[in-house]
């Protein structure tokens, strides 16, 4: 008995030992450490803790200018932890906080808010979600206002669990390239591209599993903070991305089209300035979908025969004076039929005119007569383009070119006309853009850029230079011809439609066939790809729409006026781009500036402005200029009135159409600038809807 009272004793005091120690170690550290996934028994409860993953902040990526694109906001889960506030304050202040939880949520009554609050303060919990919602920043701060929560995270229970929200300031605009990430760390664009910059380096750190299967976050010393991500700075031009978006939507809303696609390019530097790409939901509603610019292979249709043109005046002894037989637009090759677009054909026509008017027939005898006996020399030529393999794009997903080789299956005697004028084999509208801007930069071919560089703050991580493909595509001999070929195409040919401007446009257009199930249908991709101003180039585009419905159907009629539509507003924007006005044309030997006539109120504050000193001479609204002897200015009566012809010679057009059409009269003119001569003479009677001619120089 003795004896068993002894070991008893032993035990106990080896347990009250083994209880005092571990104590003791809590008191010093602390805390306790436990292995990941470690359960610890207290009171018959289980509890569980795990080493968890902390989210670090993604990077902000940016347009050209610095203008934010996709940036984390900060938003909060509501937690409680119903066992920190003390007995007065939790009393005092649960019927307001339950009040107000109420008429923010707005899904449960106050009553049911106080009940649980109430139950969770009488079992003790630690932490319970009072709301899944998510609040904003603001909504925090209005909330750490309210009765308990103000009294903090250790005298109220309040918890804010902060949840990272990618956010687009400007919506959809450019939404495919920019892209996402989904939880599985899998997506598409920029933010999948760049994810390994964008995301940084998560934390990590102990968390517990409490009641109802909640983690709840516990202090550590092992625990690592998150590294947040990297921002990335794009080449993308939001002012540019917008006009963009706006004149593609329109054209493909016009035409009820299925979808379609826009890019712009830097000659010099390759950098993408906007990209856009729509599609259809078949309700009248267009959105980004799919990259088709970077990432689907089409046909390129008759924009392949700028290759086709390359490779005749590089390896045969074709010239553009060169004389060829369209006949009546139908050729027979190996029992396919080649046609061309124009109803009863072109008939004899010069090389050139051949590929300003988009031949097919043309292109096809001419490859077929040079190449025929050599085809493996003309398919050379999509190895020396970079056609026959994927750009290396900053985007990951880009597809390979398909194409087939002599000797190769599926390869016939039809497979090297149809090349020649842009069927058989499929490429990305980049690659054709690529092509297209290596013209426009001298021959030097370069990639595609939509990044400019990653950067932790204003300091650079990564800068991403523009990369050559090729640094020659062609001889300089044949390259002006090139040129000379494209500017023909809008001066003369398929697109004088888009022809007009301050300045000139070069370019191709396309219309391929789209291939279904095996045949081609009559449904079409229509396509313009280009560059201006065509003597100083600064920008090339393409523009691809698929499958317009209705009576215009061609790269003419469809792609062609969005091209157009956009460089008219980069050219207006650009002021780099505009030639200095002819001083001599419009101006005497003086420092004053061009003020010939106009509104009186609005010459006299545009000379106050500029300091010039200016005397009225009339009252009159609309006014004629002269010379003081001072240098100054005189305002003298124009002729103007209801139902007279008014001088509008040396006014802005937009005046001189204001004061004419409010004469009754209906105006027809020609030229640009300034009225330098009217049909109808000042003062005489103005005959309502009688018309009058004006000349702009």
């Amino acid at each position: 008995m003795n004896i068993k009272k002894s070991i008893l004793l032993r035990v106990r005091v080896a347990f009250l030992f083994a209880i005092v120690f571990a104590v003791a170690i809590v008191v010093k550290t602390g805390h306790i450490q436990f292995a990941e996934g470690d359960e610890w028994a207290t009171m018959g409860e289980r509890i569980s803790f795990d080493y968890k993953r902390v989210k670090a902040t993604r990077g902000n990526i940016y347009s050209d200018n610095g203008s934010l694109l996709a940036t984390s906001l900060p938003f909060y889960k509501v937690a409680f932890d119903a066992t920190l506030p003390k007995d007065e304050i939790f009393k005092k202040g649960v019927d307001s906080l339950a009040l107000n939880l109420s008429k923010f949520f707005k899904d449960k009554s106050k009553t049911e808010y106080k009940r649980i609050l109430l139950d969770a303060r009488a079992s003790g919990k630690q932490y319970i979600i009072l709301n899944r919602k998510r609040i904003d920043y603001q909504e925090k701060k209005m909330m750490m206002r309210w009765p308990i929560f103000r009294e903090g995270r250790l005298g109220g229970g309040s918890i804010f669990e902060k949840v990272d929200i990618r956010y687009r300031p400007f919506s959809n605009l450019s939404r495919r390239t920019i892209g996402f990430v989904n939880e599985n760390d899998k997506g598409v664009g920029l933010e999948y591209s760049f994810h390994k910059q964008l995301g940084g380096q998560d934390g990590y750190a102990y968390y517990q599993k409490i009641a109802g299967g909640v983690w709840k976050p516990v202090f550590d010393a092992n625990n690592v903070k998150a590294v947040n991500g990297l921002d990335v700075q794009t080449t993308l031009d939001i002012n540019l991305q917008d006009v963009a978006e706006t004149a593609l939507h329109k054209a493909m809303k016009e035409h009820d089209a299925a979808d379609g696609l826009v890019a712009v390019m830097e000659v010099k530097t390759g950098a993408i300035k906007a990209i856009s790409n729509l599609s259809s939901d078949g309700k009248g509603n267009f959105h980004e979908k799919y990259n088709f610019a970077a990432a689907q292979l089409f046909e390129p249709g008759s924009t392949f025969k700028l290759v086709t043109m390359m490779a005749l005046l590089e390896d045969s002894p074709v010239e553009l004076s060169d004389s060829i037989d369209t006949g009546n637009g139908e050729f027979n090759f190996y029992n396919n039929t080649v046609r061309d677009h124009e109803e009863g054909g072109l008939g004899m026509v010069s090389v050139q005119e051949a590929f300003e008017h988009s031949s097919n027939v043309a292109m096809a005898k001419l490859v077929d007569k040079h190449f025929g006996l050599r085809p493996e020399k003309f398919v050379d030529y999509l190895d020396r383009l970079q056609l026959s393999k994927p750009l290396g794009l900053q985007i990951i997903g880009e597809p390979t070119p398909k194409f087939k080789r002599p000797g190769q299956k599926g390869w016939s005697g039809i497979s090297l006309p149809w090349m020649a004028y842009g069927y058989g084999f499929e490429i990305t509208p980049l690659h054709t853009l690529a092509l297209y801007n290596a013209v426009a930069n001298d021959g030097k071919m370069i990639k595609p850029v939509f990044v400019k560089s990653v950067k932790r703050a204003d300091e650079e991580e990564d800068v991403f230079t523009t990369q050559v493909i090729n640094g020659k595509i062609c001889s300089s001999k044949t390259l002006d011809k090139l040129k000379l070929l494209l500017e023909g195409v809008v001066e003369n040919g398929t697109a004088k439609n888009i022809k007009g401007t301050h300045y000139r446009i070069a370019g191709k257009t396309g219309t391929a066939k789209i291939l279904e199930n095996g045949r081609y249908t009559r449904k079409y991709i229509t396509s313009f790809v280009g560059y201006f101003p065509a003597h100083e180039p600064k920008y090339s585009a393409i523009v691809l729409i698929k499958n317009p419905r209705g009576w215009y159907q061609y790269g003419s009629s469809v792609a062609a006026p969005v091209f157009k539509e956009i460089a008219d507003n980069i050219y207006a924007r650009d002021i780099n781009l505009h030639h200095p006005m002819d001083v001599k044309k419009f101006s005497v030997q003086h420092p004053l500036p061009v003020i010939r006539a106009g509104n009186q109120q609005e010459l006299t504050m545009l000379c106050n402005e500029l300091g010039i000193s200016n005397h009225s001479q009339t009252e009159e609204e609309w006014v004629k200029s002269s010379t003081s002897g001072g240098g100054g200015v005189n305002w003298k009566k124009a002729i103007s009135g209801k139902n007279i012809v008014p001088d509008v010679t040396g006014m802005t057009f937009r005046d001189a159409l204001y004061l004419l059409e409010n004469s009754g009269l209906q105006v027809s003119f020609e030229g640009k600038g300034r009225v330098i001569k009217q049909s109808l003479h000042p003062g005489v009677r103005a005959q309502k809807g009688s018309r009058i001619y004006v000349r702009l120089g």
